[in-house]
């Protein structure tokens, strides 16, 4: 119980919900008054239906949200102004999706803005959404059509017991393609016109339906902001499973203290790279620590002294590794307890991250109680063969070519953390690399990533994440000014810009290293 709290709290950390003033780079206020809340006339999309359209004025004042066991109370938001809820619900036949829109009735940033959603939830009907209408945009999400729980997904399979296609296809990229659809068409209905400028707001399984809105509909979206992107998900989805077959496959299970032991060594090793001692290994596909030099070394772990044994150093070179020739590992300094349970002094586990147990039992296998547990090497070879084969086409989110959204003059701004426990890093600096190869030409133009080092998923962890990164992408559609740099803090205050994709940042010499001003990109 206390895992999946944990790992729900990772997919979609209450820390990186509310920015500090999303989007305030300008605020466009609109000026014209906006029609009555009422059950508007919502065109249908291409091959869906509408069932109902319910509005609702809603009073100024705090949201709360109610906990959902076995997960906590997403964190509320205080002082949500005044606005019209509507919600409008589609089908495309067995499916019923609802579409949430919120719009402020007073002081509208004549902006649109879709959240998306986290893990196997198809949008935020929560903190974010508030978050928001409280920074004046009209924001919107979906439900996708699917249940209730974003790590079990029930939704999966039919009745029968074969994968529900529908419900995928909505997953995969219908339902976000369909949100900015509604969204907008609700938005011109109530304020009597379109919104000046159409934004997306994702991060993880959102950041993914954001890199397939630029891939699939380049048009749907002036600026996409796509944070620790879950693409590549074919592959991803599998890999992320890794840590727990080399732990099961080598029947051996390093305690969560032995674990944080390798990582401490390799931050030791390599946290001065980049010319300041901070805790963090900002380069990390340049650390070439060894685990095997922790052998014979002794943690004390639950009141126990434990010795780090060869076995021990064999999984973690593993897990680091990855499964070399398919996909890449977790980075060296990033939390191993994300992907797996580790063992206690008394036992083992080896648990794989629920979201790639999900994937194989649902999708893969297409009996929910396989038991992943059991997966040696040569099976996850043939289950990440099959997923490719499979589901690339549907849900990859790894097309490379956005030469239509960056001829729509769309912009793509990404963040990736460097420590990001659950989706490897390694796989969006793989992506945006073959953008570069397909498209060529400056790609900067309309397509930047920041890499984070020592950030966690979505935000957390010792190192920077990005402190508004929905303000610099509207500066950047609405006033051309391309981010060099993404301002980013730790929780203890500590400030540094993230540099553009390919530049990282460097230690000048002097100065506070805390300090964002004496570091340079390069």
């Amino acid at each position: 119980m206390k895992r999946l709290v944990m790992i729900l709290a990772a997919v979609v950390p209450l820390s990186a919900l509310v920015p500090v003033a999303a989007g305030s780079a300008t605020q466009a206020v609109a000026e014209t008054a906006p029609q009555a809340c009422s059950t508007f006339a919502v065109p249908a999309p291409a091959g869906a239906r509408i069932e109902s359209v319910v509005a609702a004025d809603q009073a100024a004042g705090d949201v709360t949200f109610p906990a959902a066991p076995p997960f906590p109370a997403p964190q509320p938001v205080p002082g949500v102004p005044a606005h019209c809820d509507v919600t409008v619900t589609l089908t495309h036949g067995t499916d019923h999706v609802k579409v949430k829109v919120l719009l402020p009735t007073q002081d509208w940033n004549n902006r649109f803005q879709a959240v998306g959603g986290g893990a196997y939830y198809a949008g935020d009907f929560t903190t974010k959404l508030y978050a928001g209408v409280k920074n004046g945009y009209a924001v919107a999400t979906t439900d996708g059509g699917l249940g209730p729980s974003p790590i079990i997904p029930s939704w999966a399979l039919t009745s029968a017991g074969s994968v529900d296609k529908t419900l995928l296809t909505n997953f995969a990229y219908r339902a976000p393609h369909e949100l900015a659809q509604v969204g907008k068409a609700v938005t011109q209905a109530y304020y009597g016109r379109a919104a000046a400028y159409n934004y997306w707001n994702g991060c993880s399984t959102g950041g993914r339906q954001g890199y397939s809105e630029a891939q699939r509909y380049p048009g749907d979206f002036d600026g996409i902001l796509a944070a620790s992107p879950a693409i590549n998900w074919d592959r991803w989805a599998v890999a992320a499973a890794w840590p727990a077959v080399v732990m099961n496959a080598e029947k051996t299970y390093p305690t969560s203290c032995e674990l944080a032991a390798f990582n401490t060594a390799a931050v030791a090793a390599c946290d001065t790279n980049d010319g300041v001692r901070d805790g963090v290994i900002d380069e990390p596909g340049k650390c070439d620590f060894a685990p095997e030099s922790l052998v014979g070394k002794t943690v004390l772990c639950e009141g126990q002294q434990v010795t780090i044994s060869a076995a021990d150093a064999r999984v973690v070179r593993r897990i680091w590794d990855g499964p070399r020739g398919l996909w890449y590992g977790l980075n060296r300094g990033a939390p191993f307890g994300g992907l797996v349970s580790a063992g206690t002094t008394g036992g083992s586990t080896g648990a794989p991250f629920i979201v790639a147990d999900s994937w194989i039992k649902f999708w893969l296998q297409q009996n929910p109680q396989y038991d992943t547990k059991m997966i040696g090497y040569a099976e996850f070879v043939k289950l990440f063969l099959q997923s490719r084969v499979q589901y690339n086409q549907v849900i990859g989110t790894d097309n490379p070519d956005l030469s239509a959204f960056k001829r729509a003059g769309g912009k793509l701004l990404s963040w990736h953390g460097g420590n990001d426990e659950l989706v490897f890093q390694q796989g969006t600096v793989d992506y945006r690399k073959r953008v570069e190869r397909t498209v060529g030409g400056d790609v900067n133009s309309f397509y930047r990533l920041f890499l984070a080092p020592g950030a966690q998923h979505c935000g957390g962890g010792v190192g920077p994440a990005p402190t508004d990164p929905l303000a610099a992408l509207v500066s950047w559609v609405e006033q051309g000014k391309a981010p060099k740099t993404l301002p980013a803090a730790t929780a203890d205050g500590a400030t540094r810009n993230l540099c553009a994709y390919p530049l990282t940042a460097r230690y000048t010499g002097q100065g506070d290293p805390k300090q964002a001003a004496n570091f340079v990109c390069r």
